[in-house]
This record gives C-alpha cells, sequence and structure tokens, in this order.
C-alpha cells in the first residue's frame, strides 16, 4: 500500500502551562498542508522476512540509524503488533518534509503507518483508537489521524473542531535550512495563560490575523535565529495576508490570495508551495 504522509502548519501556538510529566499545555490550529512523503508498507510471509519490520529510507537522511526500533514508523507497527497478530511487513519512507523543521513529517509518517495497518489487515480500530496508538508515539501524532484542521489543546493531542477554512489560499512554505529541537525550543519559552484565549483570535478575519495570532516560540527563537524574522518579514512584503512561524520551528509559512511574485528571494532554502 503506497500513500503520502503529509504535513501541518500551526496557526498561532499559545504556551500556557509546564505539565508534570514534563510536556507543556498549549493551545493552537493545526492545519494540514499537502507537502508530503512517500510511505509504502507490503505485508510479507513469515518465510520472507527474517524480523517482523523491514524498514528502509530515502530522501532526507533520518537522523541516527533509520532502521533502529525507535524509528516512528517501527514503534507504530510494534504498538499494533503488541495486541494483534500482525503479519511481517516492509516499510519504505521516502523523505521528503524537513527534519526539527516543525511540520509535524515524523508524526504524519507514523500515523499513516497505523491507519495503513489497520486497512490492510482489516484490525477494525475505529479513528478513536488509532489515536489511542497515535498519542505515546508523539504529541502530534493523533492529529494526522483524522487529518482535518482542529483547534488543539493539552499537549497539542486533544482535538475540539473549529470553523478555520482557507480552501482557495496559496501557501508558501520556507525551512532554512535549520533544524530546532524541541528542547531547544521549549528551553527558551515561559508559558503564562493568554489574556485572550487563541480560539477568540482565529474567529475574527483572517486579514486580522496579522497582529493578533501569535506563535509564542517565535519570542525566543526569532533573537536567536535572526534568518526566522527576515523570512516572516519578506512574507509580508511579497503581499502574505497571514505571516508566521509553525510549530517549534524552524519553518515560516505565508498565507496569500493568489500565488505570489518574487519567491526567488527564497531560493537558498528549502521551499513547497501550493494550495490549502
Amino acid at each position: 500500500m503506497l500513500g503520502f504522509p503529509n504535513c501541518k502548519i500551526n496557526i498561532g501556538l499559545q504556551i500556557t502551562q509546564r505539565r508534570p510529566d514534563g510536556y507543556h499545555n498549549l493551545q493552537s490550529c493545526f492545519y494540514p498542508v499537502a507537502w508530503s512523503d512517500v510511505l509504502e508498507i507490503i505485508p510479507l510471509s513469515a518465510g520472507e522476512a527474517p524480523a517482523p519490520v523491514q524498514f528502509t529510507a530515502t530522501g532526507i537522511p533520518i537522523p541516527g540509524n533509520p532502521s533502529a526500533s525507535n524509528n516512528l514508523c517501527v514503534r507504530a507497527y510494534e504498538a499494533l503488533r503488541a495486541d494483534f497478530d500482525l503479519p511481517p511487513v516492509k516499510m519504505h519512507l521516502h523523505k521528503i518534509v524537513p527534519i526539527g523543521a516543525g511540520l509535524g513529517g515524523g508524526s504524519a509518517d507514523a500515523a499513516l503507518t497505523l491507519k495503513h495497518l489497520n486497512g490492510m489487515f482489516r484490525l477494525g480500530l475505529s479513528l478513536a483508537q488509532l489515536e489511542e496508538y497515535a498519542r505515546p508515539l508523539g504529541a502530534d501524532c493523533a492529529f494526522f489521524i483524522q487529518n482535518r484542521p482542529m483547534y488543539c489543546v493539552e499537549k497539542g493531542d486533544v482535538f475540539e473542531s473549529l470553523a478555520v477554512d482557507l480552501t482557495g489560499y496559496h501557501i508558501v512554505l520556507v525551512y532554512p535550512n535549520l533544524a530546532i529541537s524541541t528542547a531547544e525550543a521549549y528551553a527558551g519559552v515561559r508559558p503564562q495563560q493568554p489574556d485572550v484565549p487563541l480560539r477568540t483570535r482565529l474567529e475574527a478575519p483572517l486579514s486580522e490575523w496579522r497582529h493578533t495570532v501569535h506563535n509564542d516560540f517565535e519570542d525566543s527563537l526569532f533573537p536567536r535565529y535572526p534568518v526566522l524574522g527576515e523570512l516572516k518579514a519578506q512574507m509580508y512584503e511579497l503581499g502574505a495576508v497571514y505571516a508566521a512561524m509553525t510549530g517549534s520551528g524552524s519553518t515560516v509559512y505565508g498565507i496569500f490570495g493568489a500565488e505570489p511574485n518574487g519567491l526567488a528571494v527564497f531560493e537558498r532554502y528549502t521551499t513547497w508551495q501550493g494550495k490549502l
């Protein structure tokens, strides 16, 4: 089975509280974007497989040993195999979405692995059950099970419906070839309860978001990495209706009413553009 696990952007991100488990509570709108990896899973007979999972990867190098058991796709398979008699499989991941970019690419890969295995082997798991398998794999993982715009709270893995529809808008994403670890990003934040919840700010017209919808990670990461603020400013210079850094960085995106001109200014970086 062949699939294309897509990434997401954060539209606003308020970090409200540090949790006893070491994570942080947050408020954010997660919005799917079509920039995708490629994932293929093929069932094998027992005689073909020396191990339950044969995992290979191409494209962007995955840090560490990509065939190791801590790979999220492999961990997703193992999570299901703990409860179901899964046959061995061969997985191949072609990595396209940048790593350490705030786009949730690895989480998307794991979520699609769960969904593929559920369908291939007729496990009969509901979306809610798949989300429960996804949550231990990573804070963003459960979002990609339904893979639709959501208002995300707690660790980012509890969802509420949100009437945000950007259909027809054009998006440009720029990854400045700079990976920012989650630990580094969170080390610079100061959790606080917002004076106005993000949900309220997102209910305003898109034209107002520039002045009201903010990613809290920008406060500490923009001074440390000036290129991020420069990219955001360039998005507005090109006519973006709204621009921001996504997640804990380092990708910066701009939302436009139509495909913009002048994108050559980003030619030294990794970019993607398309319709929302």
